[in-house]
Formats: structure tokens, sequence, C-alpha cells
């Protein structure tokens, strides 16, 4: 069972507690919608799933439902108690108060459980693409996201090269795997009603190109940073006109032209000229 409007509100009030601004806390009151996303993680079980921001638990018993081993993040402290409450006795949840930002990836999910773990979260709008990329950099045992973001940052995310929403994440995400938007959540769903959309946007994980990921977003970064400007003007201080002769780029080029696999070559060539001869 799910929990509804009334019901989310009805436990607010009981423990003196609101949501909270500086949390970014939009909590999900439509039923529907927290089954939808549990079937689109395509979990089941014996799956892992760590769920980030996992608030007074709608989504968390819509996962635990599908049989996975859910391990329920939330960062406020106040909510905690009421979240433990509402999960006590599902045996295939485990609440654990912490903030994702600066949480040890390892020694919260075990790096060595079959098939890695699926990442779910409604996440709030100030950390969704941090905390996404740092998750995509860093957290190698998590092979699937399932995401809940404001609809412009998946539209980022899930962006193909020459489109307006394209910059340095949708880089980083097809650097790291494939990105889609699977979904889209309405504002009228939430509690508080947020002023923007919200859109699922999946990623997962694939063996990525043989690069230094530090050095080929360095570049992007960089590149990105003047994205108006030709590459010949935007990275003049660091790749030189033999570089991009070398890896096939025209200097003439914007960054929003280029896909990873050019990115890629660019950053090969840019390796090879400072190696030492």
């Amino acid at each position: 069972m799910t929990h509804s409007r009334p019901v989310i509100k009805a436990f607010l009030d009981d423990h003196g507690l609101a949501p909270r601004r500086d949390l970014g806390q939009n909590f999900v009151t439509d039923p529907n919608t927290v089954r939808k996303i549990a079937e689109l993680a395509r979990v089941g079980a014996g799956d892992h799933v760590v769920e980030i921001g996992a608030g007074l638990g709608s989504l968390t018993l819509a996962l635990a439902e599908t049989g996975a081993n859910v391990t329920a993040v939330e960062v406020d402290h106040g909510v905690v108690p009421l979240l433990t409450e509402v999960v006590r006795e599902i045996p295939n949840v485990r609440v654990v108060e912490a903030n994702a930002m600066d949480v040890d990836w390892n020694e919260l999910l075990d790096p060595d459980v079959p098939n890695g773990w699926t990442l779910v979260a409604n996440l709030p709008y100030n950390v969704g693409t941090p905390l996404v990329c740092d998750i995509l950099d860093d957290v190698a045992h998590v092979t699937r996201l399932l995401v809940m973001v404001q609809r412009e940052v998946a539209e980022r995310f899930a962006a193909a090269p020459g489109s307006s929403a394209y910059g340095a994440v949708s880089v980083k995400a097809s650097y790291w795997g494939t990105a889609r938007i699977v979904g889209h959540v309405p504002a009228t769903v939430f509690y508080p009603k947020p002023n923007v959309e919200s859109a699922l946007v999946e990623i997962e994980r694939r063996e990525p190109p043989a690069v230094d990921p530090g050095q080929l977003f360095a570049l992007v970064k960089t590149a990105f940073g003047q994205r108006r400007k030709m590459l010949r003007k935007s990275l003049a201080s660091v790749v030189t006109a033999a570089e991009f002769e070398a890896a096939g780029i025209a200097p003439t080029a914007r960054p929003e032209e280029l896909g990873v696999d050019e990115w890629v070559r660019l950053t090969h060539a840019h390796l090879a000229a400072a190696a030492p001869s």
C-alpha cells in the first residue's frame, strides 16, 4: 500500500512537520505514479535497490512490493522516524539516515552484490545534476539509475549532439551509459506542488570508451564554458591545431556538435601530443 495525499498531510501534521524548502522536499502523493516508477525500475526478488530521498516512504513501499531489497536513504532527521515506522514490518527494506551528497558509497552499498545496484530516486531539483554525475563518476556498482528530476534536467541528460539541451552533462551521461526519458510526471502529484514539471530519466551503464575520463571531462567542461564559440576559440589555450587535425575534428565546430566518440578522439590526440617523446 502506498501513501495518498491525505495520508501524507496527516503524517506531517501529527508530528509537527512540514515539507522543508531547504531540502527541496516535494512528496509524491499519487499511488499510481509511485507504482509506475517501481514498474519502470524493472526490479524484483533478489535485486538490490538504493532509494535516495525516501521521505515518508511512498516510493519505498512500491519498490518493496516488487520483492527487491531496498536501502532507503533519507537526510531529514525529522522524517526518518516516520519512514522507519512505515516500513517497520517490511523485512526487505533498510532505512539509512544519511546525506547522499557526502555518503561513503562503498560503505553504504555492498560493491559485490550480484548484478549491481539500481538507484531509484525522486531527487530534489537543487541536487539532481551533481548527485547523478557523482554516481556516474564514482559508484560503478550502481549499474542503472532511474531518477525523477526537473524536466529540463532530464532533457539535458538524454540530449543528443546538436540539440539545444545538449551540454557537458549530456556528454558525461553518454560516456558512462545510455540515457533516455521514460516518463513525465505532472506537478499535481506532489505535495507541495512545485512550479516546474518533472520527468523520469533512465541511465544504464555501459563499458565506457578507453580514455582517461578526468582528461576528457576537463576538455568538455572548458569547451562548454563558452558553448557559443568555436572550439578553436574555447579550447585555444588547451588544444592545438595539430591536435584537432589528428583527431579529425573541425576546429570551427562548436562543443554541442561533438558526440562522445569525437570527444574521446580529441582527448586521445591531446594526450598523445603531451606525452614525452
